[in-house]
């Protein structure tokens, strides 16, 4: 099992200039700077598995750059079983966001690609999180995620301190907020 922990600060109202980004489904190529990334963050790194999701046409990962450089970078799951309170379909995976480019609209900008993606292919998104995660809490509640469950672990994922949440949010076929340039990912797994 997984273990979720080492989530961002919650600082609310903290925020610098928004980031002019480039959004875009992830290429086998971005795989080594994700890598990287997820080693700063002080995250283990597991190569052969993000590969695969990279490679995965039911799955979106989906990468941020701003000119070169990668900002951050993140991904879908989907479930084809249920597992205990958390049903099958299609769900949010983690956000990674450099830190030097952290409060500038990374992470809303991956989200709302993901999110697009998934209302292509599901009338709701699924996202799990640690309970004391309150940056990623604060984060989704724009798009509208509310409480389903709450158990010490969904789908293989187990929290640390025992204590996660199970969230969907109604898509509606449309989801775009409008808060990043860049493109938005629909092409991958059509």
């Amino acid at each position: 099992m997984n273990s979720m922990s080492g989530f961002a600060d919650y600082r609310p109202g903290e925020s610098e200039a928004r980031a002019d980004l480039t959004i875009r489904p992830a290429a086998p190529a971005d795989l080594e700077p994700m890598l990287v990334l997820q080693e700063l963050a002080g995250r283990p790194t597991y190569p052969q598995s993000l590969r695969a999701a990279i490679d995965d046409v039911g799955r979106l990962v989906v990468v941020a750059f701003a000119g070169d450089e990668l900002a951050g970078w993140s991904k879908t799951h989907f479930y084809e079983e249920r597992d205990g309170a958390a049903p099958a379909g299609q769900y949010l995976g983690g956000v990674e966001v450099a830190p030097d480019w952290r409060r500038r609209g990374v992470a809303t900008a991956l989200t709302d690609a993901r999110l697009n993606w998934i209302a292509e292919r599901a009338e709701s998104a699924w996202y799990t999180v640690n309970v004391g995660n309150r940056a990623s809490l604060e984060l989704h509640r724009r798009w509208g995620f509310t409480e389903v469950a709450r158990a010490s672990s969904f789908h293989g994922v187990e929290f640390s301190g025992g204590a996660g949440l199970l969230l969907r949010a109604d898509l509606n076929g449309n989801v775009a907020t409008g808060r990043h340039t860049g493109t938005t990912p629909s092409t991958k797994g059509s």
